[in-house]
């Protein structure tokens, strides 16, 4: 796969629907080899396919940064959390895989309750279900439990005055995840879990028609 013709809004969507439940990559491949890219072509094409390969590793990079900004701010972390866990809702997989869990939790108290949690049935164009479905956390829209979430981190990050610290340990974060991605070499086995991430897409598709 040539990660120089994928545009960043075709990243963003992909790293939408990828699973994320997958282990973060051993940090001796993570901190293996370091090349110079030898042109801006190469350099685009390597950060694309690195943000995708180690993403997990990145996250916990990011979250790790964030902790130790926040050692002295017990609220801040919760926080942090919190916001988090709104990025992580925006996430396809995360969010089916966190509805599941709090309904299976629900139905073992009060089945009558996780019953109210089902999402509704998908819509039915021309005979088959339509492949745009809207995602669902326990039975709502998505986007309400984003906003609420959303409301929460903010109201956490004015309270414990960490915004500042926020900023800045969100810019370290970043610039440490672009600069690895930037100069760490892809190796043999993104390639090959680049193409098998192609084949189980093309494997979902061809199964909805």
């Amino acid at each position: 796969m040539d990660w120089g013709t994928v545009s960043t809004e075709d990243l963003i969507d992909a790293l939408k629907e990828v699973d994320w439940s997958s282990p973060p990559r051993p940090l001796h491949e993570f901190f293996s080899k370091f090349t110079v890219p030898r042109s801006s072509n190469k350099w685009n094409s390597r950060l694309k396919c690195n943000l995708y390969y180690y993403r997990t590793n990145y996250f916990l990079m990011i979250l790790f940064i964030l902790g130790l900004g926040f050692l002295r701010r017990p609220l801040a972390i919760v926080a942090a959390v919190s916001t988090a866990l709104t990025i992580a809702f925006l996430n396809d997989s995360f969010a089916g895989t966190f509805s599941e869990k709090v309904t299976r939790f629900v139905r073992q108290i009060s089945p009558h309750l996780a019953a109210k949690m089902r999402p509704p049935p998908m819509p039915v164009l021309r005979g088959r279900p339509s492949s745009k479905r809207a995602i669902y956390i326990c039975g709502r829209p998505r986007w309400q439990f984003v906003i609420m979430s959303s409301a929460v981190s903010f109201t956490l990050w004015f309270v414990s005055c960490g915004l500042l610290i926020l900023l800045w340990a969100l810019a370290v974060g970043l610039l440490a995840t672009i600069m690895h991605a930037s100069f760490r070499t892809p190796n043999l086995k993104a390639r090959l879990n680049t193409f098998r991430e192609e084949f189980r897409a093309v494997w979902r598709n061809y199964s909805e028609l």
